[in-house]
């Protein structure tokens, strides 16, 4: 509805009110609903889980049309990146958010930083999904309530011209709320548990959701050792279970990431049921490290499986737990993606040990022969040293095209003594390509970084401790934060104004008329960055 009609509709609303509703301000009224366009969370499921199915479709079309995310761990971080890229790039099309496990453990437990292991309150996932979506409707409220003083100027000097184009930009307005792929773990239990987390995430706004395989009571980080995968069904009963709680809330557009953690994970809990040769669960089973039994009287509580007519029994840990076949992780891996794909999961996630293209498509071709359209989300992680990983693939490049690469010690590339190398800035630019080249040779359609804002917190704050507590006192902060803020358009630099004071402004003027007390007058600190 444009600008105009919700003004003519809250106008005959207010007249056929008649004098109760005469200090109502149609106009007033008006921006305020079109300041809050999302009335629920899942208003926002609905409306994300659109673009998100149409971005999908236009990478279909043309691998160039990947997306992007951050990841967050705060509701004004989320909202910061939103109005950053659109201050830099003038839309967010294509750009989302991520929502990490890893960050809600590390940074937003009660029970205080926790390794990722879904140890955490299961109910701080969608409290941050809710937190997230209230700060980008915040962002929204705060940039078209500047637009609408515009409009109001621009009326007061006469300048139709100019009101005219303010109008159309509220009527194209495109908003900071953007889809978000919200981690949910391992589920956090068992498939009951999975739907109702699940439908909790759905309700505070989330229109993508991602899985992963592994054992719920077992996870861990996709980057640490001791991963634990479960049998197929138990993973598939997971995504139906989400799919459900989806269709049940009116999202039918959702999108479901389901995850595989089987390249580095060498354990499982269970052994599959399997009815028959070749089912699914038998070919989970021919992945386990077996030994034969020739003579049953050397079985001492131990399960046994039949394979290709031989007794074999499965190798099994102090831990209780059954491992796999050591080099099986790649084609566990084509499995579990081609299964999930197959069995209602929209795209899927590989986590690897290294960001490397070939590795990735090398199994993104295999799944393609099976699901032609199989697309990706990656996790471009911080876990990974990307100077070192990618100085080491140049080498081993040049070193395959018979280069010279005597010079460098393959192990230390990532010492300062080579960031000026030949070697260094073709690896840089490599990192530089990598999300475009992987979106076009390894399927991959959304590329995030999980723990962005963790890190750069962690690097400004030292920054500002070693420069404000030494030497440079008050002109670390003001050289190093504020006077940048100021030239480089930052909006936060007006923090009163990016808290929401010239909203509760315009709010005393709508309900208290000439008598509201305002906080942005001429004494008003702010005015010094106007």
């Amino acid at each position: 509805m444009t600008y105009r009609n919700e003004l003519e509709t809250l106008a005959t609303l207010i007249d056929a009110r008649g004098a109760p509703w005469d200090g109502i301000d149609a106009e007033g009224a008006a921006r305020m609903r079109l300041q809050n366009r999302f009335r629920t969370g899942l208003d926002i499921a609905r409306y994300t889980a659109k673009i998100m199915r149409a971005d999908m479709a236009a990478y279909d079309a043309d691998p160039a049309q990947y997306t992007q995310s951050l990841g967050c761990w705060h509701g004004f971080i989320g909202q910061q990146k939103m109005i950053a890229i659109r201050k830099h790039f003038g839309t967010v099309k294509r750009k989302y958010l991520y929502l990490s496990g890893w960050m809600i453990a590390a940074l937003r437990s009660d029970f205080g930083p926790l390794p990722d292991q879904s140890m955490h309150e299961k109910t701080s996932v969608p409290a941050l999904i809710d937190e997230l979506y209230t700060f980008l409707k915040q962002a929204d409220a705060r940039e078209l309530g500047m637009i609408f003083r515009e409009l109001d100027a621009a009326r007061e000097a006469g300048d139709a011209t100019r009101a005219a184009d303010l109008q159309h930009r509220i009527d194209t307005y495109e908003s900071h709320v953007v889809p978000i792929i919200a981690d949910i773990d391992a589920g956090f239990g068992n498939a009951e548990a999975t739907y109702l987390l699940a439908k909790k995430m759905i309700e505070a706004g989330a229109c993508a959701i991602q899985i992963e395989n592994q054992v719920s009571d077992e996870k861990q980080c996709g980057h640490q050792d001791g991963k634990v995968t479960v049998p197929h069904e138990d993973f598939l009963a997971k995504i139906r279970a989400v799919r459900y709680a989806f269709l049940e809330l009116g999202v039918d557009d959702g999108v479901i990431v389901a995850r595989t953690d089987s390249l580095g994970a060498g354990l499982t809990k269970q052994i599959a049921f399997s009815r028959e040769p070749g089912d699914l669960g038998d070919q989970y089973n021919a992945f386990l490290d077996c030994e034969e039994i020739s003579d049953i009287a050397t079985v001492n509580g131990d399960v046994l499986i039949n394979r290709a007519g031989k007794l074999m029994r499965p190798k099994r840990l102090p831990s209780n737990l059954f491992q796999f076949r050591a080099g099986t992780g790649e084609d566990r891996c084509v499995l579990d993606c081609i299964t999930a794909l197959q069995n209602g999961a929209d795209m899927l996630w590989i986590e690897t040990e290294k960001p490397h293209i070939e590795q990735i498509a090398g199994m993104v071709d295999r799944i393609r022969e099976v699901v032609p359209n199989a697309k990706l989300v990656y996790n471009n992680s911080p876990s990974f040293n990307w100077t070192l990983n990618f100085r080491q693939q140049v080498h081993d490049a040049w070193k395959a095209e018979g280069r010279d690469v005597s010079a460098y010690d393959r192990g230390a590339l990532m010492s300062v003594i080579y960031d000026t190398t030949e070697l260094a800035a073709e690896a840089d630019e490599r990192i530089r390509t990598f999300q475009r080249d992987a979106a076009r040779r390894a399927g991959i359609f959304h590329h995030l970084i999980t723990l962005p804002t963790y890190h750069t917190a962690a690097l400004s704050t030292d920054n500002l401790a070693r420069e404000y507590f030494g030497e440079a006192g008050m002109l670390g902060y003001v050289a190093g934060v504020q006077r940048k803020e100021i030239r480089e358009g930052i909006a936060c630099v007006r923090h009163q104004n990016m808290s929401g004071s010239d909203i509760g402004d315009d709010h005393k003027e709508l309900f208290a008329g000439e008598a509201a007390l305002k906080a942005g007058g001429v004494h008003n600190t702010m005015n010094q960055f106007a």
